[in-house]
């Protein structure tokens, strides 16, 4: 059995879809189509840059979704159906838009106007500089949870990504992250990273952003899907579209509950996932579950080869 699973944020660089665009008219249909959905040249932003422009999370997440979709249309193209060859499909914070694009609860260019919203609302939530995130390897949920209760210090400091079993990430006020990194060792971690994001995602603090996307939601309500999403906040498979929006909203401040989503996946009897659009998510799954297949597809090699295997 078969999930296609979605990248997040960090999966963008330049020159991203490029290759696929020359090659493919189905791909090159995406990205028109997300120029048009936004009034701007996304693709020429994604395939030259400069960098700086599309790391902004405005940007990014709509690329990310881009890409992927590209992707997953490319595949159908060639006669690879998501909806009959999947079981479920799942994504990782933005990528969970994408996941719902793939099975048609959003059309293309709404995932797009919807993720610009987004990432609009994210950035605005905290003032530059006053957010923060960082990664602790070598860490469990528990040493994580530990550590960031001990650095919080009546500040925000919470756990925004259980990624895999030796990766969580923290997210909260700058102060609380950087005591976090300092106390990182005497909690049992490895080492901690800061990441280089513009926002604290997916903590409290990204309450106003939660409320901004309520509106837009009510305003572009996910449709009937053809097959279930595990989402990141419950890490559990939903069918229901109005119980899917408001699970979308609380994503903006829930933990990303990825590494249980992959263990439910595979009690459910998911044994291959196959990721579009990024080389992310397989190296976590194969940590998560040694016993699945991961595959990565982005490029037109890759997506001939899993047509021939599926």
């Amino acid at each position: 059995m078969i999930a296609f699973v979605f990248p997040g944020q960090g999966s963008q660089k330049v020159g991203m879809g490029a290759e696929l665009a020359e090659a493919s008219a189905a791909a090159r249909e995406v990205f028109g189509e997300v120029d048009e959905a936004l009034k701007q040249n996304l693709s020429a932003l994604m395939r030259d840059g400069p960098e700086s422009e599309l790391m902004l999370t405005a940007n990014a997440q709509p690329a990310i979704m881009a890409n992927a979709l590209a992707v997953a249309r490319v595949l159908e193209a060639g006669g690879v159906n998501l909806s009959e060859k999947g079981e479920a499909v799942a994504g990782h914070s933005l990528g969970e838009y994408s996941a719902l694009a793939s099975v048609g609860a959003f059309s293309l260019a709404d995932t797009a106007r919807l993720l610009r919203i987004r990432g609009n609302a994210m950035q605005d939530a905290v003032p530059v500089g006053v957010g923060a995130m960082c990664a602790l390897l070598g860490a469990d949920l528990e040493k994580a949870q530990g550590l960031a209760d001990a650095a919080a210090q009546g500040q925000v400091c919470e756990v925004a990504n259980d990624n895999d079993p030796g990766q969580v990430v923290l997210s909260g006020h700058a102060e609380a992250i950087d005591r976090a990194i300092e106390m990182a060792k005497e909690h049992g971690c490895k080492r901690a990273i800061k990441l280089p994001v513009s926002a604290p995602f997916h903590c409290s603090l990204m309450q106003p952003a939660a409320l901004r996307m309520k509106d837009a939601l009510d305003a572009t309500p996910p449709q009937p899907f053809r097959l279930p999403v595990y989402a990141n906040v419950t890490a559990a498979p939903v069918s229901d579209p109005a119980t899917q929006k408001g699970l979308l909203v609380e994503q903006i401040t829930g933990r990303v509950r990825w590494r249980e989503s992959v263990l439910a996946m595979q009690d459910a009897g998911i044994s291959h996932f196959v990721e579009l659009g990024g080389k992310v998510l397989g190296p976590m799954i194969r940590k998560i579950a040694p016993d699945v297949t991961a595959t990565s597809v982005i490029s037109m090699d890759d997506i001939e080869a899993l047509a021939g295997e599926i």
